[in-house]
């Protein structure tokens, strides 16, 4: 059997201070009841790289400028990105202890089968289902909002007319281009993700100076701070402010991917919930300063919106500093958003790993798979790059497709999150915390991650536009309900008998000799 980097690791001190040793990571997952597959290739700041890349807050503003551009302006972006950065902290926070109590691959659905007092393999049931749908809409959204980019830069530099069904084939090879880097090793992969890390760091830099120092004229701080924009059609100001939250929300996502690359990860039971705050704090401080820099730029505001290239955050870059060097910037953010549909699919492939593991995957024995070659789960990888290409079919018909999956992802997501961490809340000092917890914080910051969650939930699934029609609907509360419907009937009709939650595939001494015999 390989052995683990973590045999001697010493004891460190947690969130609330006290000293408590790191287990080892092989023998902590054994006694979860799995054994090793995957190779551990995975750093700390590999883990970090991983959901940070996932969020891409580079890429999340430019892609939402636009949203956030009508549903409240400036004042609601810069003074909404820096609410919700603080509140899904909250949520990052509460989940990073559940992880570190539960470093496996299994992640969300398998703490709520340990959180839950009763029912607990229903609770796993609809968190698992939730969680792959949300996973899938990930990597569909940063995909596809890759296309809008790609089109928007293509028709900019060389005069191109974009379609619906040359973005589809544009969409499907950069899935395949990510199932392919997927199938060789997990070291590729997060070598792949911190490079992404440093271009998105390095690109946000370029940004922001280049918006701060070329253009003749700024926008006043005044105005930057408190110009307030209702372009919804509805009439409320207040229904247009809250739902001008969502631009930053939308962005704030995947960072569960450390939890799932947690049997991939060193040192897990501490690296992988660091991963989760790390990422989101390093995302939501670095993109208040784009935020604001991109509001400042904001000259031509009515004109920017209309703009021909169809993309305003482009025509922002155009006005500011010119074509070529927008031309040069969008290749930035089109190359960011690459590197995160790169770790979305990562991320997605673990997930469906760990729930074909155990059973509750339609074909489990074959999405369950792993390569003696690279130790990779190259079938999950497959089947996540087809299941988000199917969700990008629509946009041949309807062009406002890309909304809709933002908030299948962000919908199906933060609900999966806000499950176990209520079910450890109704485990009270039941819970057994791991070496990296929230001590006496754990509590109220879990009391504040739900909150939110429930807040911005029915935010997502609320009419974003009006009048409403087929265009402008916002389909996210019918496919959120697809999904619940198919997991009840499926739940009700074949799975309450078959699956019985987590496997436990055998004591830890039996699966360290089963790894012994066939790793």
């Amino acid at each position: 059997m390989a052995s683990s980097r973590t045999d001697t690791a010493p004891p460190r001190r947690h969130a609330s201070g006290a000293s408590q040793p790191v287990p080892d990571d092989d023998q902590r997952l054994r006694e979860l009841g799995y054994p090793r597959q995957l190779a551990r290739g995975v750093t700390g700041f590999g883990s970090f790289a991983m959901s940070s890349t996932i969020i891409n807050f580079l890429a999340g503003i430019m892609v939402t400028a636009t949203f956030g551009m009508t549903t409240g302006g400036p004042a609601v972006m810069v003074w909404g990105w820096a609410a919700v950065g603080l509140l899904v902290l909250s949520v990052g926070a509460a989940m990073a202890e559940i992880t570190s109590a539960f470093p496996t691959s299994a992640a969300l659905y398998y703490w709520s089968a340990k959180l839950a007092k009763r029912h607990n393999a229903a609770w796993s049931w609809y968190t698992g289902w939730l969680n792959f749908a949300g996973q899938i809409g990930g990597t569909a959204a940063a995909d596809f909002a890759g296309v809008t980019f790609i089109q928007a830069y293509a028709a900019l530099a060389f005069g191109y007319r974009p379609t619906p069904r040359g973005g589809l084939l544009i969409y499907a090879g950069i899935l395949v281009l990510h199932a392919l880097l997927n199938t060789f090793t997990v070291r590729l992969v997060a070598v792949v993700t911190k490079a992404g890390v440093w271009w998105m760091l390095l690109g946000a830099a370029a940004l922001i100076g280049s918006l701060t120092l070329v253009p003749s004229h700024h926008q006043s701080a005044p105005w930057v701070f408190t110009h307030f924009v209702n372009g919804t059609g509805f009439h409320s100001g207040i229904y247009a402010g809250l739902i001008g939250l969502l631009f930053a929300s939308g962005t704030f996502t995947g960072f569960d991917s450390s939890s799932h690359m947690a049997e991939e990860t060193e040192h897990a039971a501490l690296a992988a919930p660091r991963g989760i705050v790390r990422s989101i704090l390093f995302s939501w401080i670095a993109g208040l300063g784009l935020v604001i820099a991109l509001a400042f730029a904001m000259t031509d505001y009515t004109g920017e919106l209309q703009s021909k290239t169809g993309l305003p955050p482009a025509q922002i870059l155009i006005d500011a500093l010119g074509v070529h060097a927008a031309e040069a910037l969008l290749l930035v953010v089109i190359v960011s958003l690459l590197f995160c549909g790169l770790a979305n699919l990562t991320s997605n492939s673990r997930q469906i790993f760990a729930f074909s593991r155990d059973g509750a995957m339609p074909g489990s024995r074959l999405w369950r798979t792993v390569s003696s070659r690279t130790r990779t789960p190259v079938n999950s990888v497959w089947l996540a790059a087809a299941c988000a290409f199917v969700l990008g079919i629509p946009s041949l018909w309807n062009p406002t497709a890309l909304n809709a999956i933002v908030s299948i992802s962000v919908v199906g997501l933060f609900t999966a999150y806000s499950i176990p961490i209520y079910l450890r809340l109704r485990q009270g000092d039941d819970f057994a915390p791991g070496p990296w917890n929230l001590g006496r914080w754990s509590r109220p910051v879990s009391r504040m991650a739900i909150g939110w969650v429930v807040v911005s939930s029915v935010l997502f699934v609320l009419p974003q536009q009006s009048p409403v029609t087929a265009t402008s609907f916002n389909y996210a509360p019918v496919a959120l309900g697809v999904v619940l419907l198919v997991a009840t009937v499926w739940w009700f009709v074949t799975a309450r008998r078959t699956f019985q939650g987590p496997v436990r595939y055998g004591s830890p001494a039996e699966l360290a000799q089963w790894e012994q015999d066939v790793l």
